[in-house]
C-alpha cells in the first residue's frame, strides 16, 4: 500500500477563507485550502510554509494549532492519505501563483458562503472536514476517516467510516 502525508493550511482574515482552485489530470478544477505533499526530510509545517508561498505567494510568518486531520484510504487504488490540517496564525505578501507544479488556477479569500459554493463540487474528504470546522470551531483537533472506492480520481466515491 503506498501511503503519503499532506498538509493543508487554514488563512482567515475577516470572516474569509483562503482558496484555491487546482487542475487535475483529468481537466476537472477543485477547490481546496492550500498545502501539498509533504517530501521527504520536512516536516509538516515546513511543507506548508513552502507549499502555502507556492500556491499564494504568501509568507506564513507564525502557525497556530492543527485544526483538524484526514485520513483516506483509497480500497482499490492501494493508498493512503493522511492530511494534517493547521491554521496561520501571521502571513505576509500579496497573492500571487507561482505553483511549480502548474496546477494552480486561481487563489481567493472567500466569504462563508462562497466557500461553500465552491467546495460543492470536490471530494467529501475536502468539502466535509472544512465545513465542519466552519461551523463548529472545536477546541481540539478532530479526526476524520474515509473510504474511497473507485479506479480513477473521477470514479472515486467516498463514505466517512
Amino acid at each position: 500500500m503506498h501511503e503519503w502525508a499532506v498538509a493543508g493550511a487554514i488563512l482567515e482574515i475577516d470572516d474569509q477563507l483562503l482558496l484555491v482552485s487546482n487542475r487535475r489530470r483529468d481537466g476537472t478544477l477543485d477547490w481546496s485550502t492550500p498545502g501539498g505533499v509533504i517530501d521527504p526530510g520536512e516536516t509538516p509545517l515546513g511543507a506548508l510554509t513552502r507549499e502555502v508561498q507556492e500556491e499564494t505567494g504568501l509568507t506564513v510568518t507564525s502557525w497556530g494549532q492543527q485544526l483538524y486531520s484526514v485520513e483516506v484510504e483509497f480500497a482499490d487504488l492501494h493508498n493512503r492519505l493522511e492530511v494534517e490540517v493547521y491554521a496561520a496564525e501571521r502571513w505576509e505578501g500579496s497573492i500571487t501563483i507561482d505553483d511549480p507544479d502548474g496546477i494552480v488556477e486561481d487563489v481567493r479569500f472567500c466569504l462563508r458562503g462562497e466557500c461553500r459554493t465552491l467546495l460543492a463540487e470536490t471530494f467529501l474528504w475536502v468539502r466535509e472536514p472544512l465545513e465542519d470546522w466552519l461551523d463548529n470551531r472545536p477546541g481540539h483537533a478532530e479526526r476524520f476517516t474515509y473510504r474511497a472506492q473507485g479506479h480513477t480520481l473521477g470514479t472515486l466515491s467516498a463514505v466517512r467510516l
